[in-house]
């Protein structure tokens, strides 16, 4: 008990150790550290980031001479070690893909052979030239010694003190751990999990002293003010949809499970359950399979026939959201949620768990994201702002904007589920979820104002505290309204209305394609955001900036539709403050020479 009282003082000093930060600007607050709340005694442990530097190059430039024509592994390493000036050794190839219009690798540093939890490195080669380099990559002034000096079942029974939680047998690891002081503690890494609390951190505890320095928070919360908003959602009716699943997305269709076929609201992609995923499922109301139970929302939620609905909806919107990004290039060698991979690559046995209507909480969603091969998990909850009570489950935009967090936080460096962890950049997730779920609910080349989560708050306004829209008069958020935000759900509307106005540009420019859920391949707007969108979280930076996740939409135009939108895109950032010239929240409008 005493060990863990030390501990708790450790947690307490860092809490007033955070006060001295405020120093810093809000860049760095933003973009290198925060303070993450724990558990219910409030607790706040300091989570650091090293900044990342991002370039982008693009045509592309020359691999040095000493990289030939070498697999993926090989080239990323030689051009990072020559870029920063390093050995070698220090650079290892962590993971890599090809994708359609670029080859990407994700790296991390090391030493002793012992990798950096969070000095990493991605890199997109094009044709053999490097189009886009990311790097977090320290140059610490103390490393810690590489063996540890206190046992790890010694210490973890603390931790779990401090986080509340337990252990939940995921391999533990050592990994450095750059500091804020410029030093690197050597660190137990262990997954910390309370499934009652929806909390699921990854805990880095120091490996000399046990003491716990920083954590990673896999939990994206999505949470919904009382704020007047439109009906949408169910009130649009339900329909009875025939095989609506993706061949190419899902070759065995939604309901495999293996070599077998699955009668009820589980397989490869997704089960959809509630309080137990082996009796709390729904099962086919006839055979075929057909799942048609219909929901009456002048009932409470948990009624039989409204929960079985329930399920079936939630089912049905992540196979949805897994075949569309499989389309514009979410897929298993780029980290995506499935059981089986079908020996395409990545790593399996991952499918989306998400609890309906789940008894630990109310008016909320949330997703938690770990690395490629453990599931994702999304929690439903029911919503307590009308009689009867309204079900999350039938609010289309808030499932997907769940979703969305699994998406980016996937594909943001790499697998790691580490990448989206600063203020700033969980902000930005927060954006591209919002984002996201209006991009699905698009029905015509019509840019209407657009609001989330009318139906279950039955209000006129939106959740938000401004519409995304095209007028300034309606919403006159730009990146300088980023200056001294902390909530992660304010940013994020900055950064979604910023890609509201992104998406105009491209209708207007390209206009409008029905068929842009299952067929990628034409060149109208809507087909041209989803691409650039998914494209771009591939070769951003670790814990990407407004500024480096606007750089990255700019070179993956480049990498797939040759620079055609360049000018569009940076007329559309500069209309939000994020001209060429903008740094540290401080609007610029201007626009790169010939545009």
């Amino acid at each position: 008990m005493a060990q863990i009282k030390n501990l708790l003082s450790t947690v307490l000093l860092a809490v007033a150790f955070a006060g001295s930060t405020l120093a810093f600007a809000d860049a760095e607050l933003l973009s290198t550290r925060h303070m993450v709340a724990v558990g219910r005694r409030g607790l706040q442990v300091e989570s650091f980031n090293p900044p990342s530097t991002y370039e982008t190059f693009g045509e592309g430039i020359e691999l040095p001479d000493s990289v030939g024509p070498t697999p993926l592994e090989e080239e990323a390493r030689t051009f990072v070690a020559e870029r920063l000036n390093l050995e070698q050794e220090t650079v290892e190839f962590r993971s890599g893909y090809t994708g359609e219009t670029t080859r990407n690798a994700y790296l991390r540093q090391s030493h002793d052979g012992i990798n950096f939890a969070n000095a990493v490195a991605n890199v997109a080669f094009k044709d053999n030239r490097v189009v886009s380099f990311g790097s977090s990559f320290v140059r610490p002034n103390r490393i810690a010694p590489s063996t540890p000096t206190v046992n790890l079942e010694d210490v973890l029974p603390a931790v779990e003190e401090i986080l509340e939680g337990k252990y939940n047998g995921y391999p533990t690891k050592l990994e450095y751990l750059a500091r804020p002081d410029g030093s690197a503690t050597l660190a137990y890494v262990a997954q910390i999990q309370n499934v009652e609390e929806n909390t699921w951190y990854e805990a880095f505890i120091d490996a000399e002293n046990g003491e716990l320095v920083s954590v990673t928070d896999f939990v994206s919360e999505a949470t919904y003010r009382v704020l007047p908003i439109q009906k949408q959602a169910f009130p649009e009716g339900l329909e009875l949809l025939v095989n609506p699943e993706d061949a190419l997305a899902s070759p065995r269709g939604w309901h495999s499970s293996g070599t077998t076929n699955t009668t009820n609201t589980s397989g490869n992609n997704v089960i959809a359950y509630k309080s137990s995923q082996s009796t709390g499922l729904t099962s086919q109301s006839a055979a075929g399979p057909t799942f048609d139970y219909a929901y009456d929302d002048r009932n409470a939620p948990a009624t039989t026939v409204n929960l079985d609905s329930a399920r079936v909806n939630a089912f049905y919107i992540i196979n949805s959201i897994h075949d569309i990004a499989y389309r514009y290039g979410f897929t298993e060698t780029a980290f995506n949620f499935q059981n089986d991979n079908f020996g395409r690559g990545g790593s399996g046995n991952d499918r989306v768990v998400i609890s309906v209507q789940d008894a630990s909480g109310t008016n909320n969603a949330n997703f938690a994201t770990p690395p490629d091969g453990q599931s994702g998990t999304c929690r439903m909850y029911i919503w307590t702002r009308t009689t009867p009570n309204r079900d999350g489950s039938l609010e289309n935009d808030i499932i997907v904007h769940e979703m969305g967090h699994g998406i980016t936080n996937r594909m943001t460096g790499g697998g790691t589920g580490r990448c989206l962890q600063t203020t700033e950049s969980r902000g930005l997730g927060e954006g591209w979820s919002d984002a996201l779920a209006e991009w699905t609910e698009q029905k015509s080349a019509a840019i209407p104002d657009y609001v989330l989560g009318g139906y279950v708050t039955n209000t006129a306004a939106g959740i938000r505290t401004r519409p995304y829209s095209t007028s300034s008069t309606t919403n006159p958020q730009t990146y300088a309204t980023v200056r001294g935000q902390t909530s992660v759900h304010r940013i994020g509307e900055i950064w979604a209305n910023t890609l509201h106005n992104v998406y105009a540009a491209l209708i207007a420019q390209h206009g409008w394609s029905p068929s842009a859920k299952t067929n990628p391949a034409g060149l109208e707007g809507n087909i041209v955001w989803l691409h650039l969108f998914i494209d771009a979280l591939a070769i951003q930076p670790c814990n990407p900036t407004f500024l480096t996740a606007r750089d990255a939409w700019i070179q993956a135009d480049l990498n797939r539709y040759g620079g055609a939108n360049r000018c569009l895109l940076w007329r559309a950032f500069a209309s939000k403050g994020l001209g060429v010239s903008a740094s540290n929240f401080v609007d610029n409008s201007a626009v790169p020479s010939g545009c």
